[in-house]
C-alpha cells in the first residue's frame, strides 16, 4: 500500500481510527464522501444543545471503527470472516448514510418526496461501484440484505448494528446527554454469531438492557425533545412554503443547486431515471438551505419571511406535546387567534398552527430480535432472558401528540 494513504483520524470518541485499505480511503477522499462534513449529525439539536455540531461525516466514520472491531472480535472466535468480506463490511457501514440530505432527518421528506435517504444510499452506492469498475458490488450484497451471510447485514443494519452503537455514543458526547452513554466495547468484545445469525454472550446482557435503556431516554431528551421538534417543523414549513412559492413562479434566492428542488417535486421514479438527478442532489448540504433561508428573512411573502426569521433569530414556536390526540376545538381557537396575528388567509394558517405526532420504540422484536448466547447454548431473545421486567415495556411504542403555534398567542 503506498504511504500517502496510511491514514489515521483522531476521533473524538475512539481516539486514533485507522483507514484499513487504498480503497476505503479513496472512498472517503470523494466528493460525495466529503459532502457529509457538511451535514449535520443532528440537524437543528444544536439550538437545544450547542454542542450538537457534529456531522455524518465523523458518525460514518466512527461506524467504520466499531465494524474494524467487531469484525476483529468475531474472528477471533473463528467466524469466517474472508478479507473480501471484512473490506466490503466496511464499506457498507461507511456508505450507510451517504443518502442523507441537508439537516439529515428534518428535511427528509421535504426537499424530495418519496424516497428515503436509504433507498437514495442505494442509488448512490450503485453509481459509486460503476466509477469504481465494480468493486463495491459485494459491499452493496451486504447493504442490501442478497448476501449469504446474514450477520454481515446485521451488523450494518439491525437493532444492534454498528449505526446505532457509534450515534447513541457520540450524540450523547456531543448533546452533554450522559444518559445516552453505553458500553459500545463491552457489546462488542461479546457478540458471536449463531446460525448465520448475529448473537450477545449472556454476560453482557446488563449492558444491552442499558443500551436499550439509553436509546430510549435518548430519544426523548435528544431525537424527539419537543424544542428540536418545534424547530425542525418549523423548517420543514420553511421548504414547503418555499416550494410552493416557486411553483407559483414567485422569484425566490436560492443556490442553483437547491432551486432545482424548490420547483420539481422529484420522486423515486425520476431519481431512478434520471442519474444526472443523483449528482445534483449530491451537492445538496447544510449551506444552501441555511444561506436561502438567511436571505428570505427578507422576502415579501410574510409565511416565508416570518418563519425564516423566526428560526434564525431562534424565536421558535411553543409545543404542547402530549398522550392524547389534540383536541380540535383548541386548534381552531389557535388558528383563529393566528389569523388576527397575522394577515394570512385562513387557509395558511397550518404553517403557524400544527399537529403532528412522535413514536418512541426503544426495541422492536418484530424487526429483528438481539438474540442472547445463553451459557446452556440456547439462543433467547432478550426482552425475555432479561430479568428486568421494564424491558418489555421497551418493546411497546409510545406515541405522543404535539401542536406548535406562536408563542404571541399566549403572551
Amino acid at each position: 500500500m503506498s504511504t500517502n494513504k496510511r491514514k489515521i483520524i483522531n476521533d473524538p470518541i475512539y481516539g486514533f481510527v485507522t483507514i484499513p485499505s487504498e480503497l476505503v480511503f479513496d472512498l472517503i477522499e470523494h466528493p460525495i464522501f466529503q459532502r457529509l462534513r457538511r451535514i449535520k449529525q443532528l440537524g437543528l439539536t444544536n439550538l437545544v444543545y450547542p454542542g450538537a455540531l457534529h456531522t455524518r461525516f465523523h458518525h460514518a466514520v466512527g461506524a467504520m471503527h466499531l465494524m474494524q472491531e467487531a469484525v476483529l472480535t468475531l474472528k477471533q472466535k473463528d467466524v469466517a470472516i474472508t478479507d473480501e468480506e471484512e473490506q466490503a463490511v466496511l464499506i457498507a457501514i461507511l456508505l450507510h448514510d451517504i443518502g442523507h440530505g441537508p439537516f439529515s432527518h428534518a428535511l427528509e421528506h421535504s426537499i424530495v418526496r418519496g424516497i428515503s435517504h436509504e433507498n437514495i444510499s442505494s442509488l448512490i452506492m450503485d453509481s459509486l461501484n460503476t466509477e469504481f469498475d465494480g468493486k463495491l458490488s459485494l459491499a452493496i450484497k451486504i447493504f442490501n440484505n442478497n448476501y449469504p451471510k446474514l450477520f454481515l447485514h446485521q451488523l450494518v443494519s439491525s437493532q444492534l448494528d454498528m449505526d446505532r452503537l457509534d450515534y447513541l455514543k457520540r450524540d450523547s458526547f456531543f448533546t452533554g446527554v450522559i444518559e445516552g452513554v453505553i458500553s459500545s466495547e463491552r457489546i462488542i468484545k461479546m457478540l458471536q454469531v449463531v446460525n448465520n445469525e448475529l448473537v450477545v454472550e449472556q454476560k453482557a446482557i446488563y449492558s444491552i438492557e442499558k443500551f436499550l435503556i439509553a436509546r430510549r431516554l435518548m430519544y426523548w431528551q435528544v431525537y424527539l425533545h419537543k424544542t428540536v421538534l418545534s424547530a425542525e417543523t418549523m423548517l420543514m414549513n420553511i421548504l414547503t412554503r418555499a416550494k410552493e412559492l416557486a411553483a407559483r413562479g414567485v422569484e425566490l434566492f436560492a443556490t442553483p443547486t437547491l432551486q432545482v428542488f424548490l420547483k420539481n417535486d422529484f420522486s423515486k421514479k425520476d431519481f431512478e431515471k434520471d442519474p444526472s438527478l443523483l449528482a445534483l442532489f449530491s451537492k445538496l448540504d447544510d449551506h444552501d438551505v441555511s444561506a436561502s433561508i438567511k436571505v428570505w428573512t427578507d422576502h415579501k411573502d410574510l409565511i416565508l419571511s416570518t418563519l425564516s426569521r423566526n428560526l434564525l433569530e431562534r424565536k421558535l414556536f411553543r409545543i404542547e406535546m402530549q398522550n392524547e390526540e389534540i383536541d380540535e376545538n383548541y386548534k381552531q381557537t389557535l388558528i383563529a387567534k393566528v389569523c388576527a396575528l397575522y394577515p394570512i388567509d385562513p387557509k395558511d394558517a397550518h404553517y403557524f398552527v400544527f399537529t403532528d405526532q412522535v413514536n418512541n420504540s426503544a426495541y422492536n422484536a418484530s424487526q429483528f430480535n438481539i438474540n442472547m448466547l445463553m451459557n446452556n447454548g440456547r439462543v433467547q431473545d432478550v426482552a425475555e432472558a432479561s430479568d428486568q421486567l421494564n424491558l418489555q415495556s421497551l418493546s411497546t411504542t409510545v406515541t405522543k401528540h404535539f401542536i406548535c403555534y406562536p408563542k404571541e398567542l399566549k403572551g
